[in-house]
């Protein structure tokens, strides 16, 4: 029998805080007496990872107590940008992308780390990440990357070969125009894809694949072939139209969870939820894999080319002086291999990458442990969706509205990029 999540989280824990113990002697990082922290999250029911590790450090220092703020986790940065205002924010708080990194750097919000994050810069390469002018301002506890996840189940009803590893886009699309006829000819209600309402689906991979391509440079042409494929297969009807996930307000845990789409594209954090939820009956229970994400042509196929932002732990620049250490020692055990196993013992990718760390993640019930899967897992490129700069979120913003009117239909893939460029020259590049 199968053991569940929860019994693997538990198994996971079990190691965790065993290894965390062995290290931790009698020293506290409270100092003179018990100290509580506070730690921004989000979607508790369904991101494990926060109370895990809030738990784990709790057990290896129990002096400390890491209380969780859950926020909104669509307007987590927007919420949180008016907690640090109003000086109501955690102690410690997730920098989720690198979207509003540098928002927080600029505003002061965040402590320096950098003797934190000297210890595991060369265990966690994403690390280098987070400095900015000589200081480093959090550390990265996941390393997330953007997979094609598959359903084994529907490819075998529809009569369609699986991801081999090798596609490029035009494989992706006459896979997802296949697969929406076959399965329609079976009396299945699903579609080929799904392509979720974010612009990073599509934007993302433009900008990671693209030869060339540079957000910053206001020069947006790069982005048009993956709009024209996109709204391609929503005419085509392999995927659900933009206008009707919007309005309807579609989840994409329910679109795969549910089998409304045989493919998706989605960040790696979903391993650990699409685990969760069929455990727990959530979502329908399936074969299913991971597979590269299609890529802009042949030549990437062996190193494929993906995208993905860290997601990292900074440390509250107004904390009380007095729990200061305490929040260093939580950071410095988020970047650790005992905090990495706890992770991957649950389907979280963790920042920090050894040899037991992917032992551990494959030994997770319910997450395939097929080759393709093992190998997506592995061998991949991430480059990073959101580029370090203060320019970043306006230029972002621009592209979001331009993402809603081409795939909305309110405007052509020309026009909305002709606006999206002379906004960012007039609002950000020439201010």
């Amino acid at each position: 029998m199968k053991r569940s999540v929860i019994r693997g989280l538990g198994a996971a824990l079990a190691l965790s805080l065993g290894l965390a113990g062995c290290g931790s002697g009698s020293s506290s990082a409270a100092g003179n007496g018990p100290v509580t922290l506070t730690l921004a999250c989000w979607s508790l029911a369904t991101a494990p990872e926060f109370k895990a590790l809030a738990d784990a450090f709790h057990q290896s220092d129990p002096n400390v107590t890491v209380q969780l703020k859950e926020y909104d986790a669509t307007n987590y940065d927007t919420q949180l940008i008016a907690d640090l205002s109003a000086h109501k924010a955690p102690d410690i708080y997730v920098q989720k992308n690198l979207l509003h990194f540098m928002t927080y750097v600029s505003g002061h919000q965040l402590l320096d780390v950098s003797d934190v994050a000297g210890a595991t810069t060369d265990t966690v390469p994403s690390q280098r990440t987070y400095r900015v002018d000589g200081k480093t301002y959090a550390v990265p506890y996941r390393a997330d990357s953007w997979y094609l996840y598959y359903n084994k189940d529907l490819f075998a009803v529809a009569g369609v070969p699986t991801p081999d590893g090798t596609w490029t886009w035009d494989d992706y699309d006459r896979a997802a125009e296949k697969l929406t006829t076959a399965l329609k000819a079976k009396g299945k209600d699903a579609e080929g894809t799904y392509l979720h309402t974010w612009q990073s689906p599509v934007q993302g991979f433009a900008l990671a694949q693209t030869p060339g391509a540079d957000l910053l440079s206001g020069n947006f042409s790069y982005l048009k072939p993956y709009y024209e494929r996109a709204l391609a297969l929503q005419k085509a009807g392999a995927q659900v139209p933009f206008g009707t996930a919007s309005t309807n307000n579609l989840t994409y845990q329910s679109q795969f969870g549910k089998q409304k789409a045989a493919m998706m594209l989605m960040g790696s954090w979903y391993v650990a939820t699409l685990v969760q939820q069929q455990s727990t009956g959530d979502a329908d229970r399936f074969a299913w894999g991971i597979a590269p994400a299609p890529q802009y042509n042949s030549s990437t196929v062996k190193d494929p080319v993906t995208f993905g932002d860290p997601t990292a732990f900074g440390i509250n620049a107004g904390i009380d002086q007095a729990k200061v250490a305490a929040a260093k020692a939580f950071l410095t055990f988020a970047g650790s291999e005992q905090a990495a196993k706890l992770l991957a013992g649950i389907g979280i990718t963790p920042a920090h990458s050894s040899a037991a760390v992917v032992q551990t993640y494959f030994a997770v019930a319910g997450v395939p442990g097929d080759q393709l899967s093992r190998s997506t897992f592995a061998t991949h490129d991430t480059r990073p969706e959101n580029p370090v700069s203060k320019q970043t979120t306006q230029l972002q913003n621009i592209l979001r509205d331009a993402h809603s009117a081409i795939m909305s239909g309110s405007s052509s893939v020309d026009a909305a990029l002709a606006q999206a460029q002379s906004r960012a020259k007039s609002e950000v590049l020439n201010q």
